[in-house]
């Protein structure tokens, strides 16, 4: 009777180890897809995406990406890389992504919305690129978002206000591009230096108290 029992015992702990390992195995797939759309979508002269193999279950073993102890994907460190190509929205997929560096290479195209469904992300890194379009309201969900830093690029229409409501917000930086309208003076905003938006020429400097009608005025 004892050994029908341990017998059972270690059926029900195999049946749950196979789950857990199937349950990760998902999770990398899903994780290693989205890193695969964006290998596939820049061009990388220097390599540095080299071990990015799609055949590999967990996207861990990349160069360049780090992650928690469950096995998902919480920084990329690709600044300085010589990368140039656009952004893709399978970033979205990455959940538990704190940091995003993609500084100084030559990235081009537009913020994708789904960058917003990053609600882990601390750091949003895209400065000197030459990434246009407009600053995406979604990324008003980044509600753990400290550090976004998009100077130096080629963006257009207003500072989206979505971003006041982002408390954890310490640093925001969009100088040097082509943003309209007016600055945000609510919120995080309250406490930017006037010098981290500086070289917009459409911009028209802080906001009056209860005007933000610029948000949708310019583009």
């Amino acid at each position: 009777m004892a050994e029908g029992r341990e017998f059972l015992l270690f059926v029900a702990l195999t049946m749950v180890f196979s789950s857990s390992v199937i349950v990760q195995e998902a999770l990398g797939n899903s994780e290693g897809d989205a890193l695969h759309a964006l290998r596939r979508s820049l061009s990388d002269p220097d390599n540095v995406l080299q071990s990015w193999d799609p055949n590999l279950v967990n996207p861990c073993t990349y160069f360049h990406v780090t992650c928690n102890q469950d096995n998902r994907v919480t920084r990329l460190d690709l600044g300085n890389s010589n990368l140039s190509g656009h952004l893709v929205p399978e970033l979205g997929k990455l959940e538990h992504l704190q940091y995003l560096e993609l500084y100084k290479n030559n990235i081009q195209g537009t913020i994708p919305s789904e960058i917003g469904n990053l609600k882990s992300l601390i750091s949003l890194d895209l400065y000197n690129n030459n990434i246009s379009g407009t600053i995406p309201p979604s990324l008003g969900n980044l509600k753990s978002l400290v550090f976004l830093r998009l100077n130096d690029n080629q963006l257009t229409g207003p500072i989206t206000r979505a971003l006041t409501n982002i408390s954890s917000l310490k640093v925001v930086d969009v100088s040097n591009n082509n943003l309209c309208g007016t600055i945000p003076t609510t919120g995080p905003f309250e406490h930017i230096p006037l010098n981290n938006f500086e070289n917009n020429p459409r911009l028209e400097g802080p906001e009056l108290l209860g005007l933000a009608s610029y948000d949708t005025n310019c583009s």
